[in-house]
């Protein structure tokens, strides 16, 4: 059982993403409301791989995915980025924040998917 955390504030795209993955099945989903949160449960649950939306309130993602590259016990956890601006410069900012990979709102589920099974195949960093 593969196990993500989904870091989000909107409850449509959590309740949509987790029903997406439990019926995909072989997946467990943990959910944060907002980036202090999902330090604390990346922390605690050491999940597979994070879902990070970047803004997101009190810590947003990008500052999230700073404090959980930056700890040892959260480090090696693969975040992927989630964000629904797909301006000029939003990959290359999630990647320097510490994201291993970088994807756009609305999620296409199969793209997330296969980003998800490739960076848990090469355990982690996809920075290509």
């Amino acid at each position: 059982m593969t196990r993500i955390l989904y870091v989000e504030d909107n409850d449509d795209n959590v309740f949509l993403l987790t029903m997406r993955f439990e019926l995909l099945g072989g997946y467990e989903v943990l959910t944060a409301a907002d980036g202090e949160a999902g330090c604390a449960m990346a922390a605690a649950e050491t999940p597979d791989l994070i879902l990070m939306d970047l803004d997101l309130p009190i810590v947003d993602g990008w500052e999230a995915t700073r404090r959980l590259k930056a700890d040892p016990a959260t480090r090696a956890i693969p975040v992927i980025a989630l964000t629904a601006h797909a301006l000029t410069g939003a990959r290359e900012k999630a990647l320097e924040a510490g994201c291993d990979d970088f994807d756009t709102k609305p999620i296409d589920f199969d793209r997330l998917v296969e980003r998800i099974e490739r960076l848990l195949a090469k355990g982690g960093n996809e920075k290509d």
